[in-house]
């Protein structure tokens, strides 16, 4: 039996990787040929996604993120309760990174970036240090590491020195029946969608929307996902958290969708987007050309004009840009994501 440990995850708050993460486990529930089961922590015990789940009792309740270091400390320090509640499972799968508890029987890890090694300054040193020491322990401490994109793969090979042989790339899934076209017209704004975190690039999309806004005054720019963004410019609207259905509708209604980010391991939304029928516009840094290819204008994202000189040019060729996203989209499959990953359990059953 496959055991897929989930014990660090805190609903909400961990991004792009638990929203990988969840749709694996609909793939694995879906497509998956072995027994599996799922070790979720008290705050989360309903997000098997479709698996059978074991809800982890001994695991401390953590609903916020520092909730979440205290109860990884503590696990860390009495892993034993924990190794018990496992015991089941002849592999276990760390989805998201963290190995704990860590067991004896063989293991996997998903890394899904070395952002805090390829972009420091965006982090704190405290957080620098406990990414160095908590991701790269169980990196090095597993018997097979799948990382989403070749670009990230390669980098840890480079930067951890880890041995290649260990190493598998296993590209994520876009679900095709969650994330399709609509047949309404398109509306006159922007839609990024991305937490307020620094590699995000916030800040250089609102310098290129002042000059969009220049030729195009009546264009608007929509932003979804969590944080704190202070007083917003002249035609921008924040909208935090939504639900899935609201971010269906607006990746269906939206002339463009932009995405400046600095840093992804792998980046769903612009295929996400894709899947939608919407043109992307999209920065063409760390694994994004990779993900995009030729489906998306991929622009330099430290650069306002060239962000809006792409901006313009998925405007002025919409179908182009829909025909060539909906193509590319339709590439990534979370069968062949959920199978492939079952070819990596079974080298170690």
């Amino acid at each position: 039996m496959v055991g897929i440990a989930l014990l660090t995850l805190v609903p909400g708050a961990l991004g792009g990787s638990e929203s990988a993460t969840r749709g694996l486990l609909r793939a694995l529930a879906r497509y998956g040929t072995l027994p599996y089961r799922a070790y979720l922590p008290p705050a989360a015990a309903a997000s098997g996604e479709g698996l059978p789940s074991t809800v982890v009792t001994d695991y401390r309740r953590a609903q916020t993120m520092p909730e979440r270091m205290a109860a990884m400390g503590q696990a860390t320090l009495r892993p034993q309760p924990l190794r018990r509640a496992l015991e089941d499972a002849t592999v276990v799968h760390y989805p998201l990174t963290l190995r704990i508890p860590t067991v004896h029987q063989p293991s996997v890890v998903t890394l899904f970036d070395l952002q805090h090694l390829d972009l420091p300054q965006l982090f704190s040193r405290s957080e620098r240090a406990f990414r160095a020491f908590a991701y790269h322990r169980s990196v090095r401490g597993a018997d097979r590491i799948i990382f989403s994109s070749t670009f990230v793969a390669e980098r840890a090979i480079e930067q951890l020195q880890l041995d290649a042989s260990r190493v598998r790339v296993i590209p994520l899934g876009i679900d095709g029946e969650r994330w399709s076209p609509a047949t309404g017209p398109r509306e006159r704004f922007l839609l990024y969608p991305a937490r307020r975190w620094p590699h995000k690039n916030h800040a250089r999309l609102f310098d290129a929307f002042a000059l969009l806004r220049h030729t195009h005054p009546e264009l608007t720019l929509v932003l979804t996902g969590g944080g704190e963004y202070g007083t917003l410019p002249p035609g921008v609207e924040a909208r935090g958290l939504v639900y899935e259905a609201e971010l269906l509708s607006l990746y269906r209604r939206a002339a463009a969708v932009v995405f400046p980010s600095l840093y992804e391991g792998f980046g769903q939304p612009p295929l996400e987007a894709m899947a939608c029928g919407c043109p992307v516009a999209c920065s063409n840094q760390a694994s994004l050309p990779e993900v995009c290819g030729e489906a998306a204008a991929l622009f330099d994202p430290s650069d306002p004009e060239a962000i809006a000189a792409a901006v313009e040019r998925v405007l002025a060729e919409p179908q182009r840009w829909t025909r060539l996203g909906l193509a590319r989209a339709a590439s990534y499959s979370w069968e062949r994501c959920a199978a492939a990953h079952e070819a990596v359990y079974g080298e170690l059953l």
